[in-house]
């Protein structure tokens, strides 16, 4: 049971090419049933892990992989078929690349630390998984949702850049703290 975890991240990433191929095909109801399947994955997996201490390090790796590889792929579809914004899509990837070649450089130039997702961070990346849950069931099941996609595109966006922001804070002042220490 320890592995259970584990093996709904393995399964979220399993559904990340049949995702990306269903919405490519325009199958939308089929897409939203498999990424509410990968979502409540990403859930239950967090709570089991939590509540019963069957956490890895090999979970703490692929979870948070599995829920970019998800989001990002998602997005470059949806921006592909024209129902996302380029720009939105844009802001997304610049942020994720940020935190990466942010932690990246601080392994170089200070060394090993540890980095948790922020709340911030935690709400980006939750506000992502709605507005794609949202963009499939108007496509597939309520187009006379479309009016709630704009707050919603243009909230995902002030917060991801907000989370972006309050990354490079955290890291600068981490940054300037080692190398005060050295």
């Amino acid at each position: 049971m320890h592995q259970l975890p584990n093996l709904l991240t393995l399964l979220r990433l399993a559904l990340v090419l049949p995702i990306a191929g269903l919405l490519l095909s325009d199958r939308y109801t089929e897409a939203l049933l498999l990424f509410a399947v990968a979502g409540g994955s990403d859930a239950l997996d967090g709570f089991l892990a939590r509540r019963f201490g069957w956490t890895s390090r090999l979970g703490s790796f692929i979870d948070p992989l599995a829920d970019k590889l998800l989001l990002v792929t998602s997005f470059i579809c949806l921006t592909l078929l024209q129902v996302l914004p380029f720009w939105l899509t844009l802001a997304v990837l610049l942020r994720d690349l940020l935190i990466l070649v942010g932690a990246l450089l601080f392994r170089l130039l200070v060394g090993a630390a540890e980095f948790a997702p922020s709340r911030l961070g935690k709400l980006s990346t939750l506000l992502q998984m709605v507005l794609v849950l949202f963009l499939l069931v108007e496509l597939s099941l309520a187009p006379a949702i479309l009016p709630l996609r704009w707050p919603l595109t243009w909230l995902v966006l002030l917060v991801t850049l907000c989370s972006g922001a309050q990354y490079i804070w955290i890291w600068g002042r981490k940054f300037r703290y080692a190398r005060m220490r050295a």
